[in-house]
């Protein structure tokens, strides 16, 4: 624990050391122990004792028993098999066992007065944490002071920043994307919300391997003849040597008992177990076993080398059975990032133009050139004036104006609150100064010009997040608009669609894939993204908070392909639905809300 040496600047306190010593005592500390993983010495056994190793053993120890020691060389099968098992078991465990969803290593918390930086593993139960832009939550916690937006992506799939205010809650694993607050921890260690998913995923799932329930069935079939196959070979090779031995041997002394005082006993015996047992490991696959593990381990190795990491061997196989791909929206399809969907100018009957492509019948602009150019001026104007506190939107406007010709300076700038839900700058234009705001249309646009406009809004929110341009006589000195604002036009935000999406869901398309996406965003801003990178049926969208009972849920998968506002537990649930109608399932996603249902799926890709 350090001190940041900065005063506070909050009126809560927060903890005295003592009830920080004494909430410690209590063990109600922010460390999660438990694991659901299998230990070292579990794996270990597991992979040394099973069926095909034991029924080799049993043959070499009938082997060393004759002495001929050259014969034990089919061990090195063994022993290649049983290295190999035990390499990518423990490779999984210690995947497995990194999982964590929580990448801050530092949180600050307000103790008797004063800011200390902490270890997330040193916040205890109640204590009182300032979060800033940037910041992850490290433990569930209650606003007590201050605003701010969060990020809550990587838990619900929800990409839109949700606004906090006193008395919200704020989930672990979630980032502030602006403002700063001091919260009180409400849960702490394996009661957080990200620790209770992570805990259900942390568990080794038994591999579903044609290719290994195969050899593994085999090998049970073959180990049942063997005990009663080996002891005939066994008696009819030793009885073959007797015989042998008493045509040469007098009458009188063609005895068993003579026979094993002779001497030739020994050898007679020795010979027909190494002939048995040579007939027996023709019964057992094992060049097929170590050929199966030798090849998926290459391909692992070739895998590595185009930076994919293959969690087990024989999930390479699966990959080739897959019939059916769930796709999750942010960070998977989309890079996480937000764009510039398009810019949009206001016209006097409520409608709107798109900038720079809207053409009426005639083939004439359907507006003027001058609002195209004010539009583009203010949007890249009010960017570049609120750069040095840029969230997502404001990043998004400053790279699709990058390479703008002519950005206009900024004489003042209005930063983005959360309370207007809008912000301004004036700026230095040709003419004089001129003042703008951006922002929600509700909150900015009087009650007549929204809904002259609200149509419009409503038609272009259905796909991405839309803000209002709009001119103002100016600011006061608290920042609050002089005078009514006057829209201009429409600027409509969207995630980032990877450059690749749209090939690689052509790719499966042709493979015969079926594809789902499922996602906790809005069901029709997933609909929109999975229609522009060709996910077949995503005109038809459902929103999983409708699917509240399981045959809801099952009706759903037979006529959907697009799933929005699903939960964790919902997205599992689905993958369990497309199992149960003998589908081979992959899942990939990036996020807490992904990971139950990667787990659960046949083959997962991270």
């Amino acid at each position: 624990m350090d001190s940041t040496n900065a005063d506070n600047p909050f009126d809560e306190r927060g903890l005295s050391f003592a009830e920080v010593e004494e909430r410690i005592s209590a063990g109600k500390v922010n460390v999660n122990t438990e694991l659901k993983t299998k230990s070292v010495r579990e794996l270990v056994i597991e992979n040394v004792c099973t069926l095909f190793n034991l029924i080799n053993v049993v043959l070499a120890v009938l082997v060393i028993i004759t002495g001929a020691w050259k014969n034990l060389t089919f061990l090195g099968i063994v022993f290649l098999n049983t290295a190999i098992g035990i390499i990518q078991a423990l490779r999984s465990k210690h995947m497995v066992d990194k999982l964590t969803l929580l990448a801050s290593k530092k949180a600050v918390a307000v103790r008797d007065g004063s800011l200390v930086e902490l270890d997330l593993d040193q916040i205890v139960l109640d204590d009182a944490i300032r979060l800033g832009r940037g910041d992850q939550i490290p433990a569930d916690a209650v606003v007590l002071e201050g605003e701010c937006h969060v990020n809550e992506s990587l838990l619900t799939g929800e990409s839109n920043p949700i606004h906090k205010r006193p008395g919200d809650e704020l989930m672990s694993g979630s980032f502030i994307d602006a403002g700063l607050v001091v919260a009180r921890v409400v849960h702490v260690g394996a009661d957080n919300y990200v620790a209770r998913i992570n805990n259900e995923a942390k568990y080794v799932k038994k591999v579903n391997s044609e290719i290994m329930n195969a050899l593994n069935a085999i090998v049970r079939f073959a180990s049942v003849l063997m005990v009663p196959l080996g002891l005939a070979l066994f008696i009819a090779s030793a009885r073959t040597s007797f015989t042998a031995w008493c045509d040469l041997a007098p009458d009188s002394s063609a005895t068993v008992v003579s026979w094993i005082a002779s001497g030739e006993a020994q050898a007679a015996l020795s010979s027909a177990t190494l002939s048995t047992v040579g007939a027996l490991l023709g019964m057992i696959p094992q060049g097929l076993v170590l050929l199966t593990s030798s090849v998926l381990a290459i391909a692992t190795i070739r895998l590595a080398r185009r930076k994919v990491l293959a969690q087990q061997l024989y999930c390479i196989e699966t990959l080739a059975r897959v019939d059916v791909l769930c796709l999750d929206k942010t960070g998977t399809i989309t890079s996480g990032h937000m764009e510039v969907e398009g810019t949009y100018v206001a016209l006097r009957d409520g409608s709107v133009a798109r900038s720079g492509a809207d053409e009426d019948r005639a083939g004439a602009i359907s507006y003027r050139r001058e609002d195209a150019e004010e539009l583009d001026r203010a949007l890249s104007g009010i960017a570049r004036a609120t750069s040095a506190d840029a969230n997502e939107t404001c990043t998004a406007l400053l790279h699709h104006f990058a390479d703008a010709p002519h950005v206009p300076s900024a004489v003042r700038a209005i930063a983005f609150s959360s309370a207007k839900k809008w912000s301004g700058a004036v700026l230095a234009c040709a003419d004089g100064e001129a003042s703008y705001v951006m922002g929600a249309a509700q909150f900015v646009l009087g009650r007549e010009d929204f809904q002259l406009f609200e149509a419009s809004v409503n038609r272009l929110a259905s796909s991405c997040r839309v803000l209002v341009v709009a001119r103002v006589d100016g600011f006061t000195d608290e920042g609050d608009i002089v005078g009514d604002a006057r829209p201009i036009g429409f600027v409509t935000i969207r995630d980032e669609i990877r450059p690749s999406a749209a090939e690689t869901i052509g790719y499966f398309r042709e493979q015969g894939v079926t594809l789902n996406v499922i996602s906790g965003d809005d069901p029709r801003t997933v609909s929109s993204i999975a229609r522009v990178v060709g996910i077949p049926g995503a005109e038809a969208f459902v929103d999983a908070t409708t699917l509240d009972t399981p045959a809801k849920l099952d009706a759903a998968v037979d006529r959907y392909h697009v799933f929005g506002r699903v939960t964790p537990q919902q997205k599992r649930e689905l993958v369990v639905a497309l199992q149960r109608r003998g589908h081979t399932v992959a899942m990939t996603g990036d996020g807490v809300n992904d990971v139950l249902a990667l787990k659960e799926a046949d083959c997962s890709v991270a």
